[in-house]
C-alpha cells in the first residue's frame, strides 16, 4: 500500500478524498517534524518514532570487501508497539471492517505526554527569568534615576550655599570699607573745633 492507496482507504471515514490526503500529510509531517526535532512520537498500541544517533564507525562494502569509515550520523527509528506485534504475530485476531485495529489512547494522555509537560516547565521557568529580568532592570533604572535626582539638588543646594556665603563676604567687606571713612571724618570734626577756637582767642586778643 502507497500513500495514494492509503489516502482511499480511509477517504470515506474523512469525508473526502481530499479531506483523507489532508489528513495524512498533516500526520507524517507532524511526526517528521517531531522526530527531526529529537521528540519521541509515540502512538499507544501502534508504536513509537524516534530519533537514534549512531557514533561514527567501519564497515565493509559489499561489492568490494574494502573496510569503509562511517561518519556519525542519525537516523528515524520505529518500534511496534506490543498491540500492533499480537495483530501481526497473530495472537490477536484483526478486527473487522470499520472497527478500529489500533487501541484507543486513554483518558488524559490526549493533554500531552512527559515531553509536553518538560516544555511547558520550560516555558514557565523562561518566563519567570524573563520576569525576574524586567523588574531588576526597572530597579536599576529607578536607582539610577534618584541618585542623579539626589545629586542634582546637592549641586543646587551647594550652588545656592555658595552665592549667600558669596553675598555675605562682599557685605562684611564693604561695611570694613565704610566704617574707617567714618572714624576720619570723626577725627576731623575736632580739629574743626580747634581752629574756631583758637579765631575767637585771636579776635579776643586783638579787641584788648
Amino acid at each position: 500500500m502507497n500513500k495514494a492507496q492509503l489516502v482511499e482507504a480511509i477517504a470515506d471515514k474523512m469525508g473526502g478524498r481530499q479531506q483523507a490526503a489532508d489528513a495524512v500529510d498533516a500526520v507524517l509531517d507532524a511526526i517528521v517534524r517531531a522526530v527531526v526535532g529529537g521528540d519521541r512520537v509515540s502512538v499507544t498500541g501502534f508504536g513509537s518514532f524516534e530519533k537514534v544517533d549512531r557514533p561514527a564507525r567501519y564497515a565493509r562494502n559489499p561489492q568490494t570487501g574494502e573496510r569503509v569509515r562511517v561518519k556519525k550520523t542519525s537516523v528515524p527509528r520505529f518500534r511496534a508497539g506490543q498491540g500492533f506485534k499480537d495483530l501481526v504475530s497473530g495472537s490477536k485476531k484483526l478486527p473487522r471492517g470499520g472497527e478500529v485495529a489500533v487501541k484507543k489512547a486513554p483518558k488524559g494522555s490526549l493533554t500531552g505526554g512527559a515531553s509536553a509537560t518538560v516544555k511547558k516547565a520550560a516555558a514557565k521557568k523562561a518566563t519567570t527569568k524573563a520576569a525576574a529580568a524586567k523588574k531588576a532592570t526597572a530597579r536599576k533604572t529607578t536607582a539610577k534615576k534618584t541618585t542623579a535626582a539626589v545629586k542634582k539638588t546637592t549641586a543646587k543646594t551647594t550652588a545656592a550655599a555658595k552665592t549667600t556665603a558669596a553675598k555675605t563676604t562682599t557685605a562684611k567687606k564693604a561695611t570694613a570699607k565704610k566704617a574707617p571713612a567714618k572714624k576720619a571724618a570723626t577725627k576731623a570734626a575736632p580739629a574743626k573745633k580747634s581752629t574756631a577756637r583758637k579765631t575767637t582767642a585771636k579776635k579776643a586778643a586783638a579787641r584788648k
